[in-house]
């Protein structure tokens, strides 16, 4: 019997890392989208020798997204970014390239198709990221009506860009600033998003439909900072700017490939980002939510003084 072949596009990025690992193990050969074949090497380590095969793509157009899906039986997209480098990335990367998917997954006969988009995804919203997800979402399921669509708060896990990000600021600066830090978030961990994609693919009753993922507890910003600090033993003032300032420093950074803040950030941060009341979520797709508690410490350890070997015990 011919095995079952899963196309992951984003697959060497921070969820989709998760995603090819639970895919590999629950048997399929899976097929890893990038256009640096060398990015996906260290991932075939994680499947047997054959089962995770890197597919060289070009610029992700109707050609090339036709040849990375062809024999598919499940295709996955984790593809998404967090700010432009060029003008109009994300109406190319979030906006289009969904339907893009969409349309050659119907073409190639794929079975199932699970997308992974955003908490706040919005055509109304003032911000062009929730926009272009919610564009990147429409344009899916035109293309593949059946399509599984997960809506994660903000991701955390060792490689996350969030806690570690804010974790090193706090071993530099003698206090911590923060931007909307009444604003909720709902961190869901990586390991439960990707086990939500292997569920949302192997259960019919999940096809063409929409799960908010978040985990336990709903947080403000101001407060996960502070449990943050708590962790890795650093007293810091969590310090709140004014949105003018932000504004300026966002303006000021905006030349740089990987800004601390956008001005499209600023809007994001505005709205809560949490799990809709009565919205389906991880729960309906059989994957009890981790908690914080069990994941954080072992990685933010290493940002205590003297590393892992400190208990998180408050110092100046």
């Amino acid at each position: 019997m011919a095995r079952r072949v899963a196309v992951v596009f984003g697959g060497t990025g921070f969820i989709g890392r998760y995603v090819v690992q639970r895919l590999a193990h629950a048997d399929y050969v899976v097929r890893v989208v990038t256009r640096a074949p060398e990015a996906a090497r260290p991932l075939m380590t994680q499947g047997l020798v054959g089962q995770i095969v890197p597919f060289q793509s070009g610029p992700l157009d109707d050609a090339h997204v036709a040849a990375a899906v062809a024999s598919a039986t499940v295709v996955v997209n984790t593809i998404g970014i967090l700010a432009e480098r060029r003008e109009g990335d994300f109406g190319r990367i979030q906006g289009a390239l969904p339907g893009r998917i969409g349309r050659a997954a119907t073409a190639a006969g794929v079975q199932r198709v699970v997308h992974i988009s955003a908490i706040g995804a919005d055509p109304a919203s003032p911000s062009l990221y929730a926009r272009s997800k919610a564009e990147g979402e429409a344009a899916l399921r035109s293309a593949f009506p059946g399509a599984t669509v997960l809506r994660p708060s903000i991701v955390f896990g060792p490689e996350d860009g969030f806690f570690n990000r804010f974790a090193g600021m706090a071993r530099l600066l003698p206090f911590l600033p923060v931007v909307g830090g009444g604003t909720r978030f709902q961190p869901v961990y990586v390991g439960d998003v990707a086990d939500a994609v292997l569920a949302a693919l192997e259960r019919g009753e999940a096809a063409g439909g929409t799960y908010e993922l978040g985990g336990p507890r709903a947080v403000t910003f101001r407060a996960l900072m502070e449990e943050m600090l708590d962790i890795i033993g650093r007293r810091r003032r969590v310090v709140e700017l004014p949105e003018g300032l932000a504004r300026f420093q966002a303006k000021l950074t905006s030349w740089m490939p990987n800004p601390p803040l956008t001005e499209d950030q600023l809007l994001l941060l505005k709205r809560d980002n949490v799990v809709s009341e009565g919205a389906p979520g991880l729960r309906d797709l059989g994957v009890e939510p981790t908690t914080m508690e069990a994941i954080l410490p072992a990685y933010l350890g290493r940002f205590r003084r003297g590393g892992q070997r400190q208990i998180s015990v408050p110092t100046s």
